[in-house]
């Protein structure tokens, strides 16, 4: 799901300025994704003078969404929307073709099923067609939806899937937030300063987030926990106006009369593109080996597409850095072929 399909209004972002993407050329590296394992990678690609070409809906991915980095080295503080700026300002020192604002849609082989001298074809959403020697799958993940009552017809009206973006508009106003991880109780966090009563609901019987930010959610005195408890509806016509939810073990509903709701369930694999060409574990990870290599010669993955564990900031970036550092190897070996 695109947020912005649904209402969600990312952190702006510079205009971007970058070398036009060519349907005729032939590329030496396609990125798809250009979230920080995707800039990274397209920043060591363009060192090594590959001609390279970064496809992806936005600049920053989940970055942009992020309130607060306090562990990416060399930032003892920094947002993650000037973060995300920092990444884009360095890949526009170099000469890489950009595709923004256009997700894939395909990822394929073209001609022979030998590695030598077969090139991969990128379709993209609005229909263009780029080709490479070589590609990095650098997608990321996309928030998991609920898939309850009311919450597509209300999503934009105060289903939020972004606290960093949306928090401001809840002033006052009474929230739920559904989840019980880090992303969870880092949107409690953004909403403490600013909303009313914060309900805070997980389906499972403890919570999975650190220490501290359980301690912050406890000291402000506006959160109350529902641990063991589902969605079952969200309630309202033109706007949410509550939020039915249920005990795990079948006892009475309660109806919450909250005004926003913020869903930090987990993230999904933006993987759909490449299902039948590489390996997929069954959460639809890209499975890559310590090389950010595929079952597939050529098709590399990097981030929090893969199955390389710890979702963070700093290790995406550098399994990006990993990617095309194998990707250029690759190319070497070909030539040599």
């Amino acid at each position: 799901m695109d947020l912005r399909s649904i209402g969600v209004v990312l952190p702006r972002q510079r205009e971007i300025r970058a070398q036009p993407a060519s349907e005729a050329a032939l590329y030496d590296l396609i990125i798809i994704g250009g979230g920080p394992a995707g800039m990274t990678a397209a920043v060591y690609a363009a060192r090594k003078r590959l001609a390279t070409l970064l496809v992806t809906k936005d600049l920053g991915g989940q970055t942009l969404l992020t309130s607060e980095v306090e562990n990416y080295m060399g930032y003892q503080y920094i947002t993650g929307a000037e973060l995300a700026a920092k990444f884009e300002e360095q890949v526009k020192r170099f000469p890489i073709a950009l595709n923004a604002g256009d997700g894939v849609e395909k990822l394929y082989v073209e001609g022979q099923p030998q590695p030598a001298g077969r090139h991969f074809s990128v379709i993209t959403g609005s229909g263009r067609h780029f080709r490479a020697r070589t590609v990095i799958i650098a997608s990321g993940k996309r928030s998991r939806m609920l898939s309850v009552s009311g919450e597509e017809r209300l999503a934009g009206r105060g289903v939020s899937y972004c606290a960093t973006c949306d928090a401001p508009l809840f002033a006052g106003r009474d929230v739920a937030v559904i989840g019980g991880g880090n992303s969870a109780f880092t949107a409690v966090a953004d909403l403490i300063p600013i909303a009313g009563q914060i309900y805070v609901l997980n389906c499972a019987y403890d919570w999975q987030a650190d220490p501290i930010l359980l301690e912050r959610a406890e000291r402000s005195g506006k959160v109350t926990s529902f641990l063991g408890h589902q969605a079952v509806e969200i309630l309202g016509h033109d706007q949410v106006e509550g939020i039915v939810i249920r005990p795990r073990d079948d006892g009475e509903a309660i109806e919450l009369a909250v005004q926003g709701i913020f869903v930090e369930i987990g993230l999904v694999a933006n993987s759909e593109f490449a299902q039948g060409l590489v390996h997929l574990s069954p959460a639809g990870e890209v499975v890559v080996d310590c090389r950010g290599q595929t079952n597939v010669p050529g098709v590399f993955a990097a981030g929090d597409v893969t199955t390389v564990p710890e979702k963070q900031i700093i290790i995406a970036a550098g399994e990006g850095a990993k990617a095309a550092l194998s990707a250029y190897g690759y190319l070497l070996m070909e030539v040599r072929a």
